[in-house]
């Protein structure tokens, strides 16, 4: 067993910890809209694979919108499973856009 105390009275004071920048990204991520300060999700648009951070859509309806397509040609998916046109998209949702295309 352990003894606790005799740890913690080893570790040195807490030390100034510089601030995290709040929207902190991977490079290979496009930030759409830095300056939006509230609610965000991350989008992978295939078959680009374009990976982008924006500010929160309500619905795959206005995602779509945001993202300049028509319903008809992209499907939008979350944790796999596609989502209606009029389905909620919450804060901090990671979504796939496909672009899907028909040929004759």
């Amino acid at each position: 067993m352990t003894d606790t105390t005799a740890m913690a009275a080893e570790t040195p004071a807490t030390e100034p910890v510089a601030p995290v920048a709040a929207a902190t990204y991977a490079p290979h991520i496009q930030v759409i809209k830095p300056e939006h300060t509230g609610a965000r999700v991350t989008v992978l648009v295939q078959p680009e694979e374009k990976h982008l951070s924006m500010p929160r859509p309500k619905t795959s309806r206005q995602l779509l919108a945001a993202l300049g397509l028509a319903e008809e040609t992209a499907l939008v998916a979350r944790e796999g499973q596609l989502l209606t046109p009029d389905r909620h998209i919450w804060p901090g949702d990671n979504l796939l856009v496909r672009k899907v295309a028909s040929s004759g």
